[in-house]
Order: C-alpha cells, then structure tokens, then sequence
C-alpha cells in the first residue's frame, strides 16, 4: 500500500462530512499511544499552554524523582527517557516558546540533581547538547523572551563550568 501525501489527505477531508472525519480520528486514536496524547493536546490542553507546560514540568520533576540512584547505568537510561519523552511532548505543542522553557526546566533539573552532571561524562554531554541546541532555538523567538531565555541559559552555562 502506498502512503498518501498530506495534500492528499487534506483533499479527502474537504470531501468527507464532519461525522465521517471525527469517526477516522477516533479511529486513528485507536492505534497509538502517541495518536491519543496527540489529540488529547488538541483537543483540550492547545488552548491553555501555560497550563501545559506546568503539567509537563511536573512530569520531569517526577521522572527525576523515581530515578533509582543505584547505579549510575541506570541514572543515565532515566534522564535519557525523560528527555525523549519531553521531546515528544515538545513536538504535541509545535510551539518554539514551550521548546524552549521546557528544555531549560529539564537542564535546570538536571543540573541540580546530586552533583551527577559533574562526575559523569556521559551525562554532561547530554546536559551541554541541550544548552547548545537551546541556544541555536532561542533567536527564533521574540526579543523580550530571547532576553529572559537568554539569561536563564548563562545561567546553566556559568554553572556547568563551575
């Protein structure tokens, strides 16, 4: 079977009716996790974003809290996860401005968790790829945000040398 382009698809749309458009949603929510979360931030969390950077905030928060401090292997897979997963939350939002404070709340806690990000160097890179890719999203934003994002970046940035 080959898979149809998105113009394509767009092109069914207009001629189906509304009842058969929400019947293949919630057809599609069906097959994937990644499908339902997707139409869950549409269609409830996209008109409240700050709202749904504070739930995804709390997520990292508590991904950083069920990490097993046992063995460093398993620290490094954890916040490994929890990255990706902010990611894909990221991606839900599609907003530049959500990108960007989440990754700089993930560095935040990153950086403060159990002097960690110090001794290994795995999880040091980890924590300076995400400065180095938040640095080259932050001119994409406006000027006023750019300024306070700005700041908050040094301040990771003179941390990590520290």
């Amino acid at each position: 079977m080959k898979t149809a382009t998105l113009a394509e698809i767009k092109k069914e749309f207009k001629h189906r009716s509304p009842e058969e458009i929400t019947a293949l949603c919630l057809r599609l929510g069906r097959f994937k996790k990644e499908n339902k979360e997707l139409l869950t931030y549409l269609l409830f969390e996209a008109d409240n974003e700050e709202s749904y950077r504070q739930s995804i905030k709390e997520l990292i928060d508590g991904g950083f809290d069920g990490i097993e401090v046992t063995r460093v292997y398993l620290i490094k897979k954890r916040i490994r996860k929890i990255l990706k997963e902010t990611k894909k939350y990221i991606r839900y939002s599609g907003n530049k401005e959500t990108e960007v404070e989440l990754l700089l709340y993930f560095c935040a806690v990153l950086k403060d968790y159990k002097t960690v990000v110090k001794r290994n160097s795995v999880i040091r890179n980890i924590f300076e790829r995400q400065l180095e890719y938040i640095g080259r999203k932050i001119p994409a934003l406006h000027e006023d945000l750019q300024f306070d994002f700005n700041e908050e970046l040094e301040e990771l940035m003179g941390s990590r040398e520290s």
